[in-house]
């Protein structure tokens, strides 16, 4: 699809409220990998360069993923003591999943699809204006 077809080719706007609604809801996975484990695993203090059965579970034979509390939440989600979302513990190094949020090709398949996204997340339609280049960069991101 040329950029021409691309519904978006105006841009998008979004800006992260920190509300953690993209880290919690219904069970799923944030894959992680061996890379991405290790930068946590720095993040968190740990000198083995891998994650704890608390924050890491394995998915098949090669997959990894953070793993969720009950509810949930995704372990590294941080709260008051309210239950309000106060943001991401492990922000600075989030996985790439994580870091290509809302620009996900499933996402941005359609205004429709961007519109739904809009309903659960408050920063969209919100915030700084990406360009369309800039959101294909974010949307085919491979690696850190």
């Amino acid at each position: 699809m040329s950029r021409k077809e691309k519904w978006y080719v105006a841009g998008l706007a979004f800006e992260c409220t920190q509300c953690g609604n993209c880290c919690s809801g219904a069970p799923g996975y944030v894959w992680v990998t061996k890379d991405e484990i290790g930068r946590i695993s720095d993040h968190l203090g740990r000198n083995d360069k891998w994650l704890s059965k608390e924050h890491l579970r394995r998915v098949g034979l090669n997959k990894y993923s953070l793993t969720e509390r009950p509810g949930g939440d995704c372990i590294f989600l941080a709260r008051d003591g309210d239950g309000d979302a106060t943001g991401c513990s492990i922000y600075e190094v989030r996985p790439l999943q994580c870091r290509t949020w809302p620009f996900w090709s499933g996402n941005v398949k359609s205004p429709d699809t961007w519109s739904h996204v809009g309903s659960t997340c408050p920063g969209v339609n919100r915030g700084k204006l990406h360009d369309f280049v800039a959101i294909e960069d974010i949307r085919l991101q491979k690696s850190w």
